[in-house]
């Protein structure tokens, strides 16, 4: 369901209809990248209140990711970051009118998924080279076989499941709110808004939480 102030309503309905979660997407990275210049140009001794609200939030998710993943995990922060500030940024753009979320979609969900399912594997690969198997044969040796096809469900569930958890909420949020929107559009959906802010937040940490977890496992020695 579109919302009814749609900002690229000027477009042709097909073009719209496939490709929304597409242009909302150039949406979030063009704010993303004008946020980055604007941080990247606060560098006073005397930092102002903007620079300390940058400098708080860069801080936070660096000694939460050395919390989770240790001094090994250091090079992935800025990764875990990245996903984590394109995710937030497009779960809160579904809650101003005339925008929706990209993260609504599950093609859009399920790119920063992968990145994360790829990604840890490499890392893990890179670690431990061909040793990196016996993260999946179990500390028992002759459960090896039954182990690993365990363990290849779980791993090969875990895109999965980061994709459709963000997508169903997004979507469930955003159609809710658009519902609410059409029926009373004052005062009405306010709460929910107040809550989507809350649940677009909790999500977006809950991806990097998961994200960060999933590399911290691919660092550890098997045992």
């Amino acid at each position: 369901m579109e919302h009814p102030l749609n900002i690229f309503s000027f477009l042709p309905h097909e073009i719209v209809a496939k490709y929304l979660h597409v242009l909302m997407t150039f949406v979030v990275i063009l704010l993303v990248l004008f946020l980055g210049k604007v941080a990247s140009g606060m560098k006073s001794e005397v930092p102002t209140k903007g620079q300390n609200v940058f400098e708080l939030l860069v801080g936070g998710i660096r000694k939460m990711g050395l919390d989770v993943m240790g001094e090994e995990g250091e090079p992935y922060i800025p990764l875990i970051f990245a996903i984590g500030i394109y995710v937030l940024f497009s779960n809160l753009l579904g809650i101003i009118p005339g925008f929706a979320a990209p993260t609504a979609s599950l093609n859009t969900t399920a790119a920063p998924a992968l990145i994360v399912f790829f990604t840890y594997h490499f890392i893990g690969i890179k670690k431990h080279g061909a040793h990196y198997v016996k993260h999946f044969m179990g500390p028992i040796p002759w459960l090896a076989p039954l182990m690993i096809i365990i363990e290849l469900i779980g791993h090969l569930s875990r895109p999965l499941s980061l994709s459709m958890r963000l997508f169903g909420n997004i979507f469930g949020e955003d159609l809710v709110i658009i519902i609410l929107f059409i029926l009373v559009p004052f005062l009405v959906p306010l709460p929910m808004y107040f809550m989507a802010v809350f649940t677009s937040t909790l999500q977006a940490y809950v991806f990097m939480m998961l994200s960060m977890i999933y590399i911290s496992g691919a660092l550890e020695e098997a045992h």
